[in-house]
């Protein structure tokens, strides 16, 4: 007995091992091009980008027809209500606007904090006033630097925003 389940567990273990070593650069591959798609999402205008690393950090510098510089995307991530949070956020060449976020990565409760991942949300970091911070209100918002909360899921809607807040104070020290 002994003999047949180490070589069952053997065979099972070089079958994961076989299925994560073709799996691998698949992944690798699709994360770039998720990642590539989602800098063009949030800097609008923006034809290419160059990537710049900073202390660790990378920061994609887009550019649009002519060479412009268009705004800066990077990505910050932080824990949500079930998980890890992956944002690709987008500000203009000052820092001072977003252009837009994308969610990279999400396990937030189907249905509720998932809205996280739907227009309706996202909308909301168009052309939104990050000086002095992002504010996460429950009501209607009232300034230029507020987002409204996703009714019951109002979590995953802080998550987002103290990534964008987090994340966009680390550029600028920078």
């Amino acid at each position: 007995m002994v003999l047949v389940l180490s070589i069952v567990g053997v065979v099972s273990g070089g079958a994961l091992v076989g299925v994560y070593k073709y799996a691998e650069p698949r992944i690798e591959e699709n994360k770039k091009r998720e990642i590539r798609q989602a800098i063009f999402e949030v800097l609008p205008g923006a034809k290419s980008y160059e990537v710049i690393t900073k202390d660790s950090q990378l920061i994609y510098k887009g550019l649009d027809s002519s060479g412009n510089l268009v705004g800066y995307a990077f990505i910050g991530e932080g824990a949500g209500y079930q998980g890890k949070i992956e944002v690709m956020i987008g500000v203009d060449s000052v820092l001072d606007k977003t252009t837009g976020i994308q969610i990279l990565e999400s396990i937030e409760t189907p249905g509720l904090g998932a809205k996280i991942t739907l227009e309706p949300f996202r909308d909301q970091f168009r052309e939104l006033l990050v000086l002095p911070f992002v504010e996460l209100v429950k009501g209607k918002t009232k300034e230029s630097n507020q987002i409204q909360a996703i009714t019951g899921a109002t979590i995953s809607s802080q998550a987002v925003v103290d990534i964008l807040n987090k994340t966009i104070k680390e550029v600028r020290e920078k």
